[in-house]
């Protein structure tokens, strides 16, 4: 049963890793499985009060990453209109990303161009359009790195322990 836990630590902690650069895999939910079923291994004993925590900064980067693209817009000058704008680009890019196999770019231009369009339609002129569609981008880039460095901390909590138990 060791085996099979901690087999299955090591695929959702790599499943995490992608998911927090690939679009449309939920990377911190599965980088919190896998810290989560490599603490039912024998031998490995994390205080619950570190699992809550860890398991809090999930859904925290999870919801900050749909989060943080329509902040930058607005951090760069976007109306509401950009903001909206935004979101629906990120939105549409995720659905597109389930259809064709482009995922990365759609979810990547999605807000960038949602953001674009959006203020467009409310009549910003082209420079303050094109900054706000660059504060989607900044956004996108910031939540990407904020699910890196969250799986990262899961991959050494969850490396460190079994390396310790294998060579003890």
């Amino acid at each position: 049963m060791t085996y099979v836990l901690i087999a299955a630590a090591i695929i959702l902690m790599l499943i995490g890793l992608v998911g927090a650069i690939v679009p449309g895999i939920a990377g911190p939910p599965f980088s919190f499985m896998g810290l989560l079923v490599v603490s039912f291994v024998k031998g490995i004993d994390y205080p619950t009060d570190f699992l809550v925590i860890m398991g809090v900064i999930a859904a925290a980067v999870f919801a900050l990453d749909y989060i943080v693209p329509a902040w930058g817009t607005k951090q760069l000058g976007g109306t509401k209109a950009g903001v909206r704008g935004s979101t629906i680009g990120l939105v549409l890019g995720l659905l597109i990303t389930f259809v064709f196999p482009i995922g990365f770019i759609a979810v990547l231009l999605g807000p960038f161009v949602g953001a674009y369009i959006g203020e467009k339609l409310a009549g910003t002129d082209d420079h303050k359009a094109w900054k706000a569609a660059f504060g989607s981008f900044v956004g996108f880039l910031v939540g990407t790195g904020l699910k890196v460095i969250y799986a990262c901390v899961c991959i050494y909590f969850i490396v460190k322990p079994l390396l310790i138990l294998v060579f003890k």
